[in-house]
């Protein structure tokens, strides 16, 4: 079935040729596309838990995506070939192989209307019912194979609907997804709008998971049972209220009831879900500040009620917590609690004006996870926080920015965390984590083209691994190289990795030696890497992940 997809595109797209080779007058064609590779060479490390199977026999592994982009005559036509080869990418602990077309599509927009056959990503609102995308930093890729329809009717208003199968790998899931999305916006006076949408989203269950669903419920006790459903039904309700420098977005999400999987894997009796998200911001000039608020009340809605963590991914709950971005202020993080989840966070950026005219920024930044509900009556308190099983995340963050010269620039910040190991790694007995991190960084300018700069961390824990230093050391010379080189340090033990009686702890290195070339478009980079074991983020969707030790070599380019 595949072959006749792929057919059938290269004839559009061999249509579209001769159409340009007759009419380059009228229009011309645009082709574009881009190119990315990742190739690891792996070296094991026993020492940092660098031991899965790429480490015993395959030694190496490749990952690569082609994407190829043809516009004419209001079409678009695209198709994207996947690559895997022995690559721990979309299993951390198997090793993957095979290759193929992994996306093709073909768009035609006419007049107001925008139509898409084949392959498409599309979320709804902030995509807590519906978020179809890719992320390759985490191996995910929630496309729908389907028919996708955009129309607006006028400029402040659009409608989408589509139906489809979600991709899996080279394959397809078999329920079918299908679902309605409105927004319209209402100017109300020049200072004041309002933005608001609806949708709607529907899964069915094909029948051979339905049958094993049966199955399982079949075996539990006789007063444990229920009758699931092939149907699921989300909708939701949102608003985007401007006013002047003031945003303040809402939405409401609901589930209709169906089996869900509980914290201990079990598959539970039906229940419905809900989700409020609200977030209110203010931003001037050298002043912002957000606040955001998310309940998470048993919403979970993925192709099937079997699948859990990053696999089946209809609904889209990102985590609520700030994204770091150094070495070890990014060491623990928070993903959502679908089964049950309270959060907030405040988030807020200062450019004091009596401090040399804007050259001092300062930024803090708080979020807290906590179970369901833990928020209702008075006696809890944000700024008491005790670390115990019953609580999930806590993050407080602090950083200052001082630019000195033109050339020269400092930046120094301290994290506090505390953090539910055995929840978010699935890690029964260990003690939960506390841990305390200072953080710095200048940059120097020694040309107009070069600059060097200097990083460093010392994060400080009995829990967990316990505490590690991290300093790094980085040449630039724009535009085209870029070297560094860093080593973060197990400086002493934790909970997990106490020396046996009567031997001494010994020092755990994780070396990392890195090079760069970019060349207008085109990206090489190159590195000797070795990462410790824990939790990998991006963009709000996280997955537990083994320690790395060996070789990476990437390319991107765009054409």
């Amino acid at each position: 079935m595949k072959k006749h997809y792929l057919l059938l595109l290269l004839n559009f797209l061999l249509l579209g040729s001769a159409w340009a080779q007759e009419e380059k007058k009228e229009d011309k064609g645009e082709f574009s596309g881009n190119f990315q590779t990742t190739n690891q060479f792996y070296v094991r490390d026993s020492a940092i838990g660098a031991t899965t199977t790429q480490y015993e026999k395959e030694l190496s592994s490749t990952d690569a995506w082609l994407l190829l982009n043809y516009k004419k005559s209001g079409y678009t036509f695209t198709v994207r070939f996947d690559l895997f080869n022995n690559s721990p990418l979309l299993n951390p602990q198997e090793a993957y192989t095979k290759s193929g077309i992994g996306f093709w599509s073909v768009n035609k927009k006419i007049d107001k209307v925008s139509l898409t056959a084949g392959y498409f990503y599309d979320q709804f609102a902030s995509g807590m019912v519906f978020r179809s995308y890719e992320d390759r930093n985490l191996g995910l890729d929630f496309a729908v194979q389907g028919v996708h329809l955009k129309y607006t009717p006028t400029e402040n208003t659009t409608v989408k609907a589509f139906t489809g199968l979600q991709k899996f790998r080279f394959d397809l899931r078999p329920m079918v997804i299908k679902g309605v999305n409105a927004e319209h916006l209402i100017p109300i006076t020049e200072n004041l709008s309002t933005e608001v949408g609806a949708s709607l989203v529907n899964r069915t269950i094909d029948q051979n998971t339905m049958n094993i669903m049966a199955s399982t419920i079949n075996n539990y006790e006789l007063e444990q049972r229920f009758y699931p459903k092939y149907n699921a039904f989300v909708y939701n309700l949102y608003n985007t209220l401007r006013f002047k420098d003031v945003t303040w977005y809402a939405e409401y999400a609901a589930k209709t009831p169906e089996a869900i999987i509980n914290p201990n894997n079990n598959l539970m009796e039906l229940h419905e879900g809900k989700v409020l998200l609200t977030n209110l911001s203010y931003s001037t000039k050298g002043f912002g500040i957000t606040g955001q608020y998310r309940y998470i009340d048993k919403f979970s809605f993925r192709t099937s009620p079997l699948e859990n963590q990053n696999l089946g991914m209809i609904a889209y709950l990102p985590s609520i917590t700030r994204q770091n971005v150094y070495r070890l202020l990014a060491r623990y993080n928070a993903f959502t609690q679908e089964f049950g989840e309270n959060g907030l966070q405040l988030d807020l950026t200062w450019r004091p004006k009596f401090l040399k005219k804007h050259q001092t920024q300062l930024n803090f930044n708080s979020s807290i996870a906590t179970p369901q509900g833990y928020f209702k009556g008075s006696t809890v308190s944000p700024f008491n926080f005790e670390a115990d099983s019953n609580r999930y995340f806590r993050e407080y963050y602090f950083e200052i920015q001082h630019k000195f010269t033109k050339k020269f620039k400092v930046l120094l910040g301290y994290q506090l965390i505390n953090y539910n190991q055995k929840l978010f790694e699935a890690k029964p007995g260990v003690p939960y984590v506390v841990a305390n991190t200072i953080f710095g960084e200048a940059t120097y300018k020694l040309t107009g083209k070069k600059s060097i700069r200097f990083e460093a961390q010392y994060l400080k824990t009995e829990e967990d691994l316990g505490s590690f230093a991290n300093g790094l050391i980085e040449f630039n010379m724009a535009p085209h190289w870029s070297f560094s080189a860093g080593d973060m340090v197990n400086v002493s033990p934790g909970a997990r990795n106490k020396p046996a009686a009567g031997k001494d702890f010994e020092l755990i290195h994780y070396w990392n030696v890195f090079g760069a070339y970019t060349k207008k478009n085109t990206r090489l980079t190159g590195g000797y890497i070795k990462q410790v074991e824990g939790v990998n983020c991006a963009g709000g969707v996280c997955r537990v992940e083994p320690a790395f030790s060996g070789v990476r070599l990437t390319m991107t380019t765009n054409f």
